[in-house]
């Protein structure tokens, strides 16, 4: 088998659909499902059922698909090293970032690292912290950016900003009128719109409850969401409130559209992460060093 066909098959299998998959790696659909149909008539295995139109993974092609993720990792890493001979010339940086960094925190600087190293693709995968640290874990992007702690033995941290958590509601919601809170008022006077578990937003508010001395159980959710745009259209449509980055809500704030509560969260950080034994490629480090340098011009 080639490491083209692994990667088309990757693809499929991570999207169980050929054509979204044709389009992600730019080939046509004939030539990935060709592909598909030579490797399972090489080996001769199923690797997808054929249901209907769709696609769907069997086992096998369930359990070859984390070999196959961690051999194109493998393939990722020797470019790399490649790349750094070309000095910066070309190559490629894969990069996961939690939703709130990739949206407001990260572009300028991305954007600053093109400008200077045009011959380098940047990889952006945007999900959240647990699955950023994940991601770096098994080397399917050599840096993760990421809100709040996150422990794992085989990664190194690094503060590169901070950030500040608020709690928004609608403007008709009785909390929007500045009167201070406690947190027995969070947990009693009102119902609430929370991300996904594993995101960096959500284990911070929770944290910052449970430090106060009431369980994050306690708090009545109403709704799960899976991005900050869809909490805050939810808040402004209900009589729910969010806890919520700052930057995530700034511009609602300002145009009225939502009212921040009377309740201060403690400020969060913002972390990059990577391997510790995995060799740092010499894009990853420039990255890093402009991350760190726009932590440091604030301070200055």
């Amino acid at each position: 088998m080639t490491f083209e066909q692994l990667a088309i098959f990757v693809a499929v299998a991570e999207r169980e659909h050929l054509t979204q998959a044709a389009e992600a790696i730019r080939l046509t659909p004939s030539a990935v499902s060709a592909s598909i149909k030579n490797l399972e008539a090489f080996y001769g295995v199923e690797l997808f059922h054929r249901v209907g139109r769709g696609i769907e993974l069997t086992e096998i092609g369930r359990t070859f698909l984390t070999e196959a993720k961690a051999t194109l990792a493998r393939v990722r890493s020797a470019e790399l090293m490649l790349s750094e001979l070309g000095g910066l010339q070309r190559g490629k940086l894969s990069i996961y970032a939690s939703q709130t960094i990739a949206s407001y925190w990260l572009p300028p600087i991305l954007m600053r690292f093109h400008l200077d190293y045009p011959g380098v693709d940047l990889d952006l995968t945007i999900g959240n912290t647990r699955t950023a640290a994940e991601a770096v874990i098994k080397g399917e992007a050599e840096l993760g950016f990421v809100e709040g702690e996150f422990d794992a033995p085989t990664l190194s941290s690094r503060v590169v900003d901070t950030d500040a958590l608020v709690i928004v509601v609608a403007p008709d919601h009785e909390w929007a009128g500045g009167r201070p809170l406690s947190v027995n008022d969070l947990v009693a006077d009102t119902s609430w719109v929370m991300r996904e578990k594993g995101s960096g937003t959500r284990s911070e508010f929770e944290n910052s409850v449970a430090k106060l001395g009431r369980s994050p159980g306690e708090l009545k959710v109403a709704l799960v969401l899976p991005s900050n745009e869809a909490v805050l259209s939810a808040v402004r449509s209900g009589r729910c409130a969010a806890a919520i980055s700052r930057a995530a809500a700034g511009i609602y704030l300002h145009e009225g559209h939502l009212a921040k509560a009377a309740f201060d969260l403690p400020i969060r950080n913002f972390r990059l992460l990577r391997h510790k034994e995995r060799h740092a490629s010499k894009a990853a480090a420039t990255l890093e060093a402009m991350s760190t340098a726009a932590l440091l011009a604030v301070r200055i």
